[in-house]
């Protein structure tokens, strides 16, 4: 395998955490020369990107990610890569685009799964189902083997909430009928090993656990492993969120996961947020 990833984040390096991937067999962008060179005394061949042609990163590449989000409404990649992309299309055995749960708007608190209609009420969820529409077309004009992950809300070591409980600004914000979906970027990189070992180009993959959770039952669950008072209740038209903040409980869903178990035999590592809190303090209290 020679992995080509575009955006080097929080869940790309866990991948390549997971893949234990030889010395070369990786090559990351990331946006400024100065992340490119410590990446590179990381052991991973960094570009700066946008700023570089990629074509001969592409022709290298058998597998590619693609973690960089949108941004001003349209996809960074596609804005530079096009054209790469579809030269290089067929000489490619699997590429992946992460996305997000947020296509799917809000279904107060009903379930979601992959076939159903795509109906995001904030930008970003727009943005997402532009870009995912602008990657299927490159797959079906130009047979680019393209993947989709919508994922579901990151957690992991380094984002958990056990620092904003310790710290006392952890809040329960109660919204009536609230409920988020959620995933352990463990989680999300066996999910991408799988797939890359049974691939099915067109396909479009839910992240998540089994137990999607109203925001303040993780929070009280977080302060109960502590050992620390639960935080306090506060109403969400009393909790002066900051827009973005704000605009996640702009919708509610419960999403559906079973094809990712089905389709790629993945058995979660961490099926619900108690899983996955405890291995987080555990992991905490061994260092």
């Amino acid at each position: 395998m020679k992995l080509l990833i575009f955006g080097y984040g929080y869940t790309a390096r866990q991948l390549v955490m997971e893949l234990q991937a030889e010395p070369g067999s990786v090559r990351v962008t990331t946006r400024t020369p100065d992340k490119a060179a410590r990446l590179t005394a990381e052991g991973l061949e960094a570009r700066v990107f946008p700023g570089t042609d990629m074509a001969k990163d592409l022709a290298w590449a058998t597998h590619v990610l693609i973690s960089a989000g949108p941004e001003d409404g349209r996809d960074p990649v596609l804005a530079e890569a096009r054209e790469a992309f579809a030269a290089h299309a067929t000489t490619l055995d699997w590429v992946g685009y992460l996305s997000t749960t947020g296509v799917y708007g809000d279904h107060q608190g009903g379930w979601v799964d992959e076939a159903t209609p795509l109906t995001p009420t904030t930008r970003r969820g727009q943005a997402r189902v532009a870009a995912e529409g602008e990657w299927m077309t490159l797959h079906r004009d130009n047979g680019l083997p393209l993947h989709i992950f919508r994922l579901a809300g990151i957690y992991g070591q380094g984002r958990g909430p056990f620092e904003k409980v310790r710290d006392g600004t952890a809040r329960r914000i109660i919204k009536p009928g609230q409920v988020f979906s959620r995933t352990h970027v463990e989680d999300i990189a066996q999910v991408l090993i799988a797939s890359m070992g049974r691939p099915d180009p067109g396909a479009i993959y839910n992240v998540c656990d089994d137990d999607p959770a109203p925001p303040q039952d993780v929070i009280a669950h977080a302060a109960e492993l502590l050992g620390l008072p639960t935080p306090p209740v506060i109403p969400f038209d009393k909790a002066d969120l900051p827009p973005m903040a704000a605009s996640f409980y702009a919708e509610s869903k419960r999403v559906d996961n079973r094809r990712i178990k089905d389709d790629l035999g993945v058995r979660l590592r961490y099926p619900d947020y108690r899983a996955g809190l405890a291995a987080l303090l555990a992991a905490e209290q061994a260092k």
